[in-house]
């Protein structure tokens, strides 16, 4: 099998509509993606952006000092930041060659529990990835995307037997969400896994850094997790 390439998709949410209870937007969680850029870049790899439409929003509780660095705001609040200039021109996944890819990081923001599960382009870019050698990733309520990344030779999940952490019920119910959650009928990320066939894991904190490496797929729990998952996806691809 041929070297996967360092080329990196870095998969966002394209939902954009009604979530919190007080009628507030879901969308991309910023750092999400952000701190996974960064670490990806700083690797060495070229890193796309892309959604399954080509566009995106941004969840609005994202871009907050809870979770964001006077460098993000710094990133955030400028248009010349090549971060920013790779947002405002998002690729459409069905536009790109999946063979392109040796890495895929799927950034989160309870949009994805929406989009992700059904996002044909995104997951056919995975499933390349996987079936080629390569390492598939997620962090937070991006391993929605998960038990739709099909393994080509088991016909089963990516994640089938394997270990795999997410944004937890606990960390849900602390924001208030699980019940909105269940009222519009989304997944949760735990089950979504454990209905895949992989053995779920958490941290002692819902918002404790956590990430987890299985072979070559890894996951990472919440924001805080962000960066030490795509450091620990970056050290999966080097074993390669």
């Amino acid at each position: 099998m041929a070297p996967a390439p360092k080329r990196a998709l870095l998969a966002i949410t394209s939902y954009h509509g009604p979530f919190y209870p007080n009628g507030d937007p879901t969308g991309l969680f910023y750092t999400e993606a952000l701190h996974p850029y960064n670490v990806l870049v700083n690797a060495g790899f070229t890193v796309d952006l892309a959604s399954e439409t080509g566009t995106f929003g941004m969840d609005p509780h994202s871009i907050s000092k809870d979770y964001m660095s006077e460098n993000d705001f710094a990133i955030y609040n400028s248009t010349e930041s090549d971060f920013s200039k790779k947002l405002a021109n998002l690729h459409k996944a069905a536009d790109l060659n999946p063979s392109d890819y040796g890495l895929f990081f799927a950034s989160a923001g309870h949009a994805t529990l929406f989009d992700y599960p059904s996002a044909k382009g995104l997951i056919g870019i995975a499933e390349s990835v996987w079936a080629r050698g390569g390492v598939v990733s997620a962090v937070c309520h991006g391993p929605a995307i998960l038990p739709g990344i099909k393994d080509k030779e088991t016909g089963k999940s990516v994640v089938y037997g394997k270990t795999v952490t997410g944004f937890t019920d606990e960390g849900e119910e602390m924001l208030g969400l699980m019940d909105v959650i269940k009222k519009l009928d989304l997944v949760p990320i735990s089950k979504g896994a454990k209905d895949a066939g992989a053995t779920y894991v958490k941290p002692d904190g819902p918002f404790d850094d956590f990430s987890v490496t299985d072979g070559r797929l890894v996951t990472g729990t919440n924001p805080a997790s962000a960066h030490s998952t795509a450091v620990k996806a970056v050290d999966a691809f080097n074993s390669l």
